[in-house]
């Protein structure tokens, strides 16, 4: 060096794809003075995307090249040497690769809550190949959708528009999700949001985590752009617990309404104050069946479509609409398919209810969950969304456990549509375990509980069968203090008008308790909503009746609050092979009955009544065979067959033999209610 000395600094120029200059970011590095000639001096400067201690030129994410040198600054006529100029990588200075995360912050991110972080945090994840992406302290914007391909850690939180999804492929649970919005309830809805719409994982790990919700959870409003979905999902392993807010209270609107069941008989039409009416309310009026629901509704044209028929709703009436609040609620889907909640835990806390299906649908599986404390619902569906429907394994525990029987309100599921599976499940102390509507339903090894203190106590139907011809199994079940009930009040028109009437039953296997019942309860009871119905098929066998603390008249009924059968019709029915303790009228079909003769008579009438199933007619007589001999008025054994009569007696329910001359002693006569 010679002459006058010059300070000097590191001097750049940055490039932008396509060759243009990046402006308003530094390109020169800090100035350095000469100390004196003939001296060996060094200057440099570190370039990098971020604000870090140790860079001179902050260029952010930008510039893709640089052109570097030297720049001589302040007095001319010096004389200098320039040995060499070096551009290296020092990348490792800030993040070695000893370390196994990279922090988004070292690619732009500000995590000032403001600016839009989103390529910072992809520029991260692609430079960590394996590596955690480590989001440091702070709260950092997201503009639009984000995808991590590799393990995340949260020690700031993210913000981001409802509509921008976050798929965190390797970490993807609902604690990271909790950590990422800093927030239980953002976090479990933005989890569900990358759930619908990522391929790379089929599950929602909860984590075991209780989740504290303030409100429903609409699960479509939080995916936000899914109207249907028909892939195989999984909520798991977690519990949703209701908070004490008002946000769970049932909607109650009423308004009026009318109904033609020779129209459109699941519309109601005229329907005053419509828009007011939710989507998915029980409804409730004069001749309106148990768990008829509002599936949609059109405010323009002013009418409703309900999930099932009117039996006697026909004219104009004032309807009540009831909409319970549900915590995981899908009924914003046009259809759902193939979905999964396993392993959850609804702590209802008598607020909430459990789960509304989609008006639509095609599988949904509910396994190894508890319901507890439903404040009205464990599972419902408002539509046809329970096509299929599985339910194993899960428990619905009451909260109205001191309540009298009659008096409780909670359901735990209804159906609507065929093929339901109901199987080993726990329910305890409601009103009824089930109402199926469809038909082609197994309801095998369940247990369903609904006694209560009450000394001669009435009882409530365990499960409602809602379809004359169910084709449905009920089997290896325990039903214990309630019963199954058989009714056709989904029918617009009640009547028998053709078709099988009440048929395709088969129950069998089961265990059926009743402790300190009224005597008149029955374990079965059919219970038709217009006249002309009969009995078409029905197989009760194998099964174990039992009461204790007092008796029982019999095991099966009819309820003629509507209407009773016509037990002329009635074919096809086997009712054998059970067992009875403490049932004072053995029901049997066909049913074998002792008939002694003390004193000759040409007409011997048998009694078939008090065993006859249904309280029906002796209508055949399959065979008689004579115990022992049969005697004349001269003691001597005769050798002959009566004529018989079937469908004798002022009830339809004695048999008469006629002899062609007085005779005494004993028959064994057995005799079917149907043909």
């Amino acid at each position: 060096m010679a002459g006058a000395l010059p300070n000097v600094r590191i001097a750049a120029w940055a490039g932008l794809p396509g060759g243009g200059h990046a402006t308003g970011i530094s390109e020169n590095g800090p100035l350095a003075g000469l100390p004196g000639y003939g001296e060996m001096v060094e200057v440099s400067a570190i370039v990098g995307a971020v604000d870090r201690n140790g860079v001179d030129m902050v260029w952010g994410t930008e510039p893709i090249y640089g052109h570097f040198g030297l720049d001589l600054t302040g007095a001319n006529g010096g004389l200098v040497r320039i040995d060499d100029i070096r551009i290296e990588d020092v990348t490792h200075v800030f993040h070695r690769d000893i370390m196994n995360w990279v922090d988004v912050r070292d690619y732009g991110a500000k995590g000032d809550g403001i600016t839009d972080d989103s390529a910072a945090f992809a520029a991260a994840d692609e430079a960590a190949e394996g590596r955690r992406v480590l989001v440091s302290k702070g709260v950092y914007f997201l503009g639009d959708h984000v995808t991590l391909e590799n393990r995340v850690q949260f020690e700031g939180t993210v913000e981001m528009p409802d509509d921008k999804i976050l798929s965190l492929t390797k970490s993807f649970d609902l604690p990271t999700y909790i950590d990422a919005f800093g927030d239980e309830e953002l976090g479990l809805k933005k989890g569900l949001q990358s759930l619908f719409n990522n391929s790379d994982h089929e599950s929602l790990d909860l984590g075991g985590r209780r989740v504290n919700l303030t409100a429903p959870i609409d699960v479509h409003a939080a995916v936000g752009n899914r109207v249907s979905y028909a892939q195989r999902r999984v909520i798991r392993n977690g519990q949703l617990q209701a908070a004490d807010t008002p946000a769970w209270e049932t909607e109650v609107v009423q308004s009026q309404g009318t109904y033609n069941p020779s129209a459109a008989t699941k519309q109601m039409t005229n329907v005053t104050n419509v828009a007011n009416i939710p989507v998915g309310a029980l409804v409730e009026g004069t001749g309106v069946g148990r768990e008829v629901y509002v599936r949609s509704k059109n405010v323009g044209a002013q009418t409703l479509e309900l999930s099932e028929a009117l039996y006697d709703g026909a004219g104009t009436q004032v309807f009540t609409f009831r909409r319970f609040k549900y915590m995981l609620d899908f009924s914003g889907f046009s259809a759902l398919k193939r979905f999964c909640v396993s392993d959850i835990e609804f702590d209802c806390n008598a607020r909430a209810s459990g789960i509304l299906l989609a008006p639509q649908g095609l599988i949904f599986h509910v396994r190894d969950c508890f319901f507890n404390e439903p404040a009205d619902r464990g599972i419902t569906s408002h539509g046809s969304g329970c096509q299929g429907l599985l339910v194993d394994r899960c428990q619905f525990l009451s909260s109205e456990i001191p309540t009298p029987a009659q008096s409780r309100k909670t359901i735990a599921i209804n159906a609507n549509a065929n093929d339901v599976k109901l199987r080993n499940n726990r329910s305890t102390q409601i009103r009824h375990f089930a109402v199926l509507s469809g038909a082609n339903s197994v309801i095998t090894g369940n247990h369903f509980f609904q006694g209560d203190g009450i000394a001669s106590g009435p009882r409530t139907a365990g499960i409602v069968l809602t379809r004359t011809t169910c084709a449905t199994v009920i089997g290896n079940n325990y039903v214990d203090n309630c019963f199954i009930e058989w009714s056709n009040e989904h029918d617009s028109v009640p009547a028998f008008d053709g078709g099988f009437s009440f048929g395709a039953l088969t129950i069998t296997g089961n265990t059926f308790l009743a402790s300190n019942v009224a005597p008149w309860v029955s374990f079965i009871v059919v219970k038709p909503h217009g006249a002309g119905h009969f009995v078409n098929g029905l197989s009760i066998t194998g099964n174990i009746f039992r009461s204790v603390e007092g008796t029982m008249t019999r095991i099966e009924k009819v309820d003629t609050s509507f209407a009773t059968l016509d037990y002329g019709r009635c074919k096809n029915v086997t009712i054998t092979g059970n067992m009875f303790n403490n049932i004072d009228e053995l029901t049997e079909n066909p049913v074998t009955v002792r008939h002694d003769q003390n004193t000759e008579a040409k007409n011997w009438i048998v009694q078939g009544g008090p065993h006859l199933a249904f309280g029906g007619w002796a209508r055949m007589v399959s065979s008689v065979a004579a115990i022992g001999a049969i005697r004349d008025t001269g003691n001597v054994r005769r050798q002959e067959a009566p004529h018989i009569d079937a469908q004798f007696g002022p009830n339809n329910d004695q048999v008469e033999l006629t002899w062609s001359r007085d005779l005494r002693g004993a028959a064994q006569v057995t005799m079917r209610m149907d043909l």
